[in-house]
């Protein structure tokens, strides 16, 4: 759009020079200083075919500069963090907020495979790939993986209580809200019917099984 603009706006330029060098030859070539009346009648002639195009073309500009700017993507500072550094902040976050150490590690590796640089093109950042709206809900810097991190899983608790995780049914609904959002949930009464979400849930469960293992096996028990 904006290039058949500009060719509009070059070809009525070149078109108006056109017919301002047939005006000099003419003036060049008169005896006195005024224009011939049907000479000013034939560039008039000559310009009414172009007069609207620029009249379009400049609506054209105009729309295009009313239309909505994207939003810049958020500048991540490049932060070197360790996978034992990144558990020792989730440990403390889940005890913070009681929620188990399993189930936060289990959201991250899903989300961000403990890598707190990650940006996704809807806009989600760091390790739990907070939106921009829910960490300013939390009071969090996403990209500070200790905020990022507490406010994720401040958020995991929050699902928590609204679903009431004793059954495993419900535990699918806190994972799919996460995705997709509690709204989403809601309106299904349970998993929404989307690829993206449906994947997600058993990746999340998947994880989990196998941070369990790992944690009985070195017993720890957060």
């Amino acid at each position: 759009m904006k290039f058949v603009t500009t060719a509009m706006l070059l070809g009525c330029a070149a078109a108006a020079a056109t017919v301002a060098l047939q005006f000099k030859s003419y003036d060049n070539h008169s005896q006195n200083q005024q224009t011939h009346p049907s000479f000013r009648q034939e560039i008039a002639h000559l310009w009414q075919p172009f007069s609207p195009l620029v009249s379009h073309a400049r609506d054209a500009e105009q729309a295009i500069d009313l239309l909505p700017k994207p939003e810049p993507k958020p500048v991540m500072p490049h932060i070197d963090l360790p996978k034992a550094e990144a558990m020792k902040i989730i440990q403390a976050a889940a005890r913070r907020h009681n929620v188990p150490a399993a189930f936060v590690k289990s959201i991250v590796a899903a989300e961000s495979n403990f890598d707190c640089n990650v940006v996704s093109p809807k806009g989600a950042i760091g390790l739990m790939q907070l939106m921009p709206e829910t960490a300013q809900e939390y009071g969090a810097d996403p990209t500070v993986p200790e905020q990022n991190v507490d406010a994720g899983t401040h958020y995991l608790r929050v699902l928590m209580n609204r679903y009431e995780t004793r059954r495993s049914s419900q535990l699918n609904r806190v994972i799919a809200a996460y995705n997709a959002g509690p709204g989403m949930v809601d309106r299904y009464r349970g998993i929404p019917p989307f690829r993206e979400t449906r994947q997600y849930v058993v990746r999340v469960l998947a994880f989990l099984r196998r941070f369990r293992l790992a944690d009985r096996r070195s017993g720890f028990n957060g």
